[in-house]
């Protein structure tokens, strides 16, 4: 049986690198063999491609060569880890995805959905995750998160823009989940670390994923 596909969406201080490790540990004890992997990254090619995104030495090419960018580290991602875990029957647990192009570059950036759209189908065809949580805050107490996780780190590029920035990239993350609700379920990330994790298997249970 192919394995299910589960991203990780939200902006800066969401709490999805945790979560997604979380779901991953909480579902061992169901059987559930999962692979745990990132955008940027997750496999050799797109490491390297992660680097130049973070390091900021590719933004003065403006946010469609960036756009660009991304979609050459997913097509690698995709190739090298997420198909052939899925074949294998894995469940890939992913933190961000495609709807992280549509928030950062679309709707921070403001580059039109379309060419993102175009890539999109290029690199994926019709694959899609077959959930995504996307966990929501509001801006202003998301980044203070970041802020105390970060302390005394050297923030990336995207964690150095301003809050105007963030508040796009929310509205964009929470306009693609009120257009697809059957795929994305939104969970208030305001809530303690137990009651997110309860709430996220409570989505797989409502699916009958898990019993």
């Amino acid at each position: 049986m192919r394995g299910r596909f589960i991203t990780f969406e939200g902006g800066e201080g969401s709490g999805k690198s945790t979560h997604a490790a979380a779901l991953a540990e909480r579902l061992k004890p169901f059987g559930i063999e999962t692979v745990l992997t990132r955008e940027p990254g997750g496999s050799a090619g797109a490491e390297i491609i992660r680097h130049i995104l973070l390091s900021g030495i590719a933004k003065p090419l403006g946010a469609e060569t960036e756009a660009i960018l991304f979609a050459a580290a997913r097509d690698d991602h995709v190739r090298a880890t997420i198909r052939p875990a899925l074949v294998a029957g894995h469940w890939v647990i992913c933190d961000r995805f495609t709807d992280a192009t549509f928030a950062y570059q679309g709707g921070g950036r403001q580059l039109s959905s379309e060419p993102i759209r175009e890539l999109e189908n290029m690199v994926q065809g019709t694959r899609r995750p077959d959930l995504t949580i996307l966990l929501d805050a509001p801006v202003e107490a998301a980044l203070a998160r970041a802020a105390a996780r970060n302390a005394g780190a050297a923030a990336d590029r995207f964690e150095r823009e301003r809050s105007d920035f963030f508040e796009r990239v929310r509205n964009a993350y929470l306009t693609r989940a009120a257009a697809e609700p059957g795929r994305i379920a939104l969970v208030d990330a305001t809530q303690s670390v137990d009651e997110i994790g309860a709430r996220i298997l409570g989505v797989l249970k409502e699916r009958a994923w898990i019993s």
